[in-house]
C-alpha cells in the first residue's frame, strides 16, 4: 500500500463510519416514510430538493476553512482565528439559507407539483430552516478537527447524532410523519454540534481558549469566502440542478416521485467513500502545497505529492461506488423492499439501477476531484465545472423526464457527471502543475 493511500484511509475510515451513521439515519426516515404512505416520502423528498442545496452551501462555504488551519496541525492555536473567521461566514450563509428552506412550499406550487405531494409538507419547513440555522452554529467544528488531524474525533459527535435520530425516527414518525423526520433530525443536529465544538474546545494548544467569532476581520473573512463561497456556489449549482431534477420527477405523479427519491437516497451509500476520500485528501493536498509536512518529506515534489494524494482518494472513491453497484445488483430487490411496499415504486427505481451506479461511480470521483481543488484554493475552477456540467440540467430535465420518464432523466444526470468530471480533472492537473 503506498503512502498517500495509506494517509487516505486512516482519515477516511472513521469519517466513513461517522457519515456512514447519519447516512443510516437518513436511510431510516426515507423507510419509514415510504412505509407509511408514498405521498408522505414523495413530500420528504420534495422538501429535501431545497433544503438539500443549502445545507450543501452552508458547509461547502465552512469546507473553505480546510486549506487555511490544515498548514497548522502542529500548532492548534494558530488556526483559531481562521476558525473565527468562518464561524462569521457560516452565520451569514446560514441565516439566508434558512430564509430559502421556508419557500419551499411557494417553490413547490411554482414547480407545479401535484397538490397531493405539497399539501404533505406540513411544518417540515420551518423544521428544516432551524437545522440550517443549527448547521450554521456548529461553525466547522468537525472539518477542523479532520484538519488538524483528529478525525477519530468526529465519530463521537457524529454517532451520538445519529443515535438520537434513529430513535425519535422510530418514535414520532409514526404518530406525526414528515414532522416527525423534522424534529428528529433538528435534535439529531443539535446534539452534534455540542459535541463536535466540545471535542474541539478540549484538543491540546485549543484549551482554555474561546471558539467564538469574536471581532469580525473584514479582509480575512474576505480571504477565505474566495474559497468558501465559490465551493458553496458550485454545491448550489449542483444541488439547485439535481433539485430541479427531484421538481421534473415529482411531475410524473406520486409513484416517480417516489422511485426518485429512494435512488437519491442511495446514491448516499454508493458516494460515502468518495465523499470522505475527499474530506481526507483536502487536508493533505493543503499541507503538501503549503509548506513542509509528512507527505512532502516522503516525495520532495508538491506537485507529484498532491497528485499522488489525489489519485490515491480517486482509487478509494471508485472502489466503494462499484463496491456497492455490485451489491444492489445482487440485492436490489431486496435492498428496495426495505424503502417501501410500493410494488409499482419498487419496479420503478429497479430498473434504473444500473444508471445509478454508472452516476455514483463518475460522481464520487468527480466529489474527490472538487475536494483536491479545494485543497489547492481553487474551487472557484469547480464552479465553473459544475457551472458548466450542471448549468443545462436545469433546462433539460423537465423536457427529457416528460419524453423519456425517469430512464432519460438519469441518463442526463449521468452525462453531467461525466462532463464536471472532465473539466475538474484537468483543471486539478492545471493549478497542481502550477503550485
Amino acid at each position: 500500500m503506498t503512502p498517500p493511500l495509506r494517509t487516505i484511509l486512516g482519515v477516511a475510515v472513521p469519517l466513513a463510519l461517522s457519515a456512514g451513521a447519519g447516512l443510516a439515519a437518513r436511510l431510516a426516515a426515507t423507510s419509514l416514510l415510504g412505509h407509511q404512505a408514498t405521498t408522505e416520502l414523495a413530500a420528504f423528498a420534495l422538501a429535501g430538493a431545497v433544503h438539500g442545496p443549502v445545507t450543501a452551501a452552508v458547509s461547502g462555504g465552512l469546507r473553505g476553512l480546510t486549506p487555511f488551519v490544515a498548514p497548522h496541525r502542529d500548532r492548534p492555536a494558530a488556526a483559531l482565528p481562521a476558525l473565527r473567521d468562518a464561524r462569521w461566514l457560516a452565520l451569514v450563509l446560514g441565516v439566508a439559507g434558512a430564509g430559502v428552506v421556508l419557500c419551499v412550499p411557494l417553490i413547490a406550487w411554482a414547480g407545479g407539483v401535484p397538490g397531493e405531494v405539497t399539501a404533505g409538507l406540513g411544518a417540515l419547513p420551518p423544521l428544516l430552516a432551524v437545522h440550517v440555522l443549527l448547521l450554521a452554529a456548529g461553525g466547522g467544528a468537525n472539518g477542523t478537527l479532520v484538519a488538524l488531524g483528529h478525525a477519530r474525533q468526529v465519530l463521537r459527535s457524529s454517532l451520538a447524532g445519529a443515535a438520537t435520530e434513529v430513535v425519535l425516527l422510530l418514535a414520532l414518525v409514526p404518530w406525526l410523519g414528515v414532522m416527525g423526520a423534522g424534529v428528529a433530525l433538528v435534535a439529531a443536529t443539535a446534539v452534534t454540534v455540542v459535541i463536535a465544538n466540545g471535542r474541539l474546545a478540549r484538543l491540546t494548544g485549543l484549551t482554555g481558549r474561546t471558539l467564538w467569532p469574536g471581532r469580525p476581520r473584514p479582509r480575512e473573512i474576505l480571504r477565505m469566502a474566495r474559497v468558501g463561497v465559490p465551493m458553496s456556489a458550485a454545491l448550489v449549482v449542483k444541488f439547485a440542478a439535481l433539485g430541479g431534477a427531484a421538481y421534473a420527477a415529482a411531475r410524473t405523479g406520486a409513484d416517480g416521485a417516489a422511485a426518485h427519491a429512494i435512488l437519491v437516497s442511495l446514491d448516499g451509500p454508493l458516494t460515502l467513500a468518495a465523499f470522505t476520500a475527499g474530506q481526507a485528501a483536502a487536508p493533505e493536498i493543503a499541507r503538501a502545497v503549503s509548506g513542509p509536512g509528512k507527505v512532502t518529506a516522503s516525495t520532495g515534489d508538491r506537485t507529484a505529492a498532491a497528485r499522488r494524494i489525489s489519485r490515491a482518494a480517486l482509487v478509494v472513491a471508485a472502489a466503494g461506488a462499484l463496491t456497492g453497484t455490485v451489491l444492489l445488483a445482487f440485492l436490489g430487490e431486496e435492498v428496495l423492499g426495505l424503502f417501501t411496499a410500493d410494488g409499482r415504486v419498487r419496479a420503478a427505481a429497479a430498473g434504473l439501477l444500473p444508471l445509478l451506479g454508472v452516476f455514483a461511480l463518475v460522481n464520487g470521483c468527480a466529489i474527490v476531484m472538487s475536494a483536491a481543488l479545494t485543497g489547492l484554493r481553487r474551487s472557484a475552477w469547480s464552479l465553473g465545472a459544475v457551472a458548466a456540467g450542471y448549468g443545462p440540467l436545469a433546462l433539460v430535465a423537465a423536457p427529457v423526464t416528460a419524453a423519456w420518464g425517469l430512464t432519460g432523466l438519469w441518463c442526463a444526470l449521468a452525462a453531467c457527471a461525466v462532463l464536471v468530471l472532465g473539466l475538474q480533472t484537468w483543471g486539478f492537473r492545471r493549478h497542481s502543475a502550477r503550485r
